[in-house]
């Protein structure tokens, strides 16, 4: 069975490939015309562990780097997991 540190990092790991790509396929989809992923869909992979991979997804695509709420919004959402991952890390 897999401890629990490992099962959180494929966990990180994937919510961050999952960011990054939405990223890019809502960027493909807007040049393209097709339906797009909703706004609060990007947001919710990001709180949901995947804000690194989104935040980097931004500025690699280039896509909503003109929204002032994923601007602000996404940083936010990282620093606040980054915080809560070091106080349970070394304060926990």
């Amino acid at each position: 069975m897999l401890q629990l540190g490992y099962c959180i990092t494929i966990y990180l790991a994937f919510m961050n490939l999952a960011g990054f790509f939405a990223m890019g396929l809502d960027k493909w989809k807007a040049k393209h015309k097709k339906w797009r992923i909703p706004e609060k869909t990007l947001f919710g992979i990001a709180i949901a562990g995947g804000s690194l991979g989104a935040w980097a997804g931004m500025y690699a695509f280039r896509h909503k780097t003109r929204h002032w709420q994923f601007v602000l919004g996404i940083p936010i959402i990282l620093a606040v997991q980054a915080a809560a991952a070091w106080l349970l890390t070394f304060r926990g």
